[in-house]
């Protein structure tokens, strides 16, 4: 079903002021600045879903502009235009890899570059040299610890996605739309 302009730029101004107060809620409670942009990322998939990927696109722009400059915590902003943004578009791509396993490692490896990345930015830009230099011999393999609780945590949220959309599609939407 073709959707009017009017609706795809209402809803996605609807989704974006939510991802945003997600991502301010990272400023007052900064223990959800990573729950919190995966949240935003649900939120674009829902865009992407009702539209297009185009449209999903131009959502993740907005909300990662803005949220560098409305967003109190920079780090959540930066996990979400580095990661959690972006993936959820790309995604639906990496899914159709067969066998399946491939698609997956695929994603993985697509998951380890934008986080070390993330880490680079964040070291090097923040200032945060000197927190790992403090932390001994901890803060040489701390970065390798995190990375593999990071990739954990990749695995619950690749499948928070698949679970979230089914959750929209069988539940939410037919109650929001009335179909």
């Amino acid at each position: 079903m073709k959707r009017s302009l009017n609706y795809k730029i209402a809803l996605g101004g609807t989704l974006a002021s939510m991802c945003l107060a997600c991502q301010f809620i990272t400023g007052v409670f900064p223990v959800f600045y990573i729950i919190m942009p995966m949240i935003c990322g649900v939120l674009i998939t829902v865009m992407a879903n009702e539209t297009n990927i185009r449209w999903g696109f131009l959502m993740y722009l907005a909300v990662s502009v803005l949220s560098l400059f409305i967003t109190p915590n920079k780090d959540a902003a930066l996990i979400f235009i580095m990661f959690f943004g972006h993936y959820p578009l790309i995604r639906p791509a990496f899914s159709k890899i067969r066998p399946r396993f491939i698609g997956f490692a695929i994603k993985a490896l697509f998951f380890n570059f934008c986080i070390i990345i993330y880490f680079l930015i964040t070291v090097f830009l923040f200032g945060a040299q000197e927190l790992i230099e403090e932390m001994g011999e901890f803060g040489k393999y701390g970065g390798f610890i995190l990375l593999g609780i990071a990739n954990m945590m990749f695995i619950s949220y690749d499948y928070l996605m698949d679970t979230a959309q089914i959750f929209y599609k069988n539940k939410l939407r037919p109650k929001i739309t009335g179909k």
